[in-house]
């Protein structure tokens, strides 16, 4: 029986990602301020039109990703959410 690992459902979802044909700077803004709020934007705007923009969150969301737009989320969106979450915890 295989071991099971992390890196295979990734690999699954992920090739079905809209941003695999864009450039990847354009997913990490230096800033959410001034041109950078533009970049978010669009990069938002590819996640909004992703297949797998739940799973990428989800991927996000359980590895702690801090930087960059996953899943059509901004690195404050998913602070939030993790917060609420352990909020829901206690």
């Amino acid at each position: 029986m295989p071991v099971k690992s992390n890196v295979i459902p990734i690999i699954h979802w992920s090739r079905r990602s809209s941003c695999l044909s864009e450039d990847p700077e354009l997913f990490f803004p230096v800033s959410y301020e001034g041109p950078g709020r533009e970049q978010y934007e669009r990069a938002r705007a590819v996640c909004r039109r992703c297949p797998v923009r739940g799973r990428c969150l989800e991927y996000a969301l359980s590895t702690q990703q801090m930087y960059g737009v996953w899943g059509g989320t901004t690195p404050e969106e998913r602070r939030a959410t993790m917060a609420r979450a352990r909020q829901q915890v206690r």
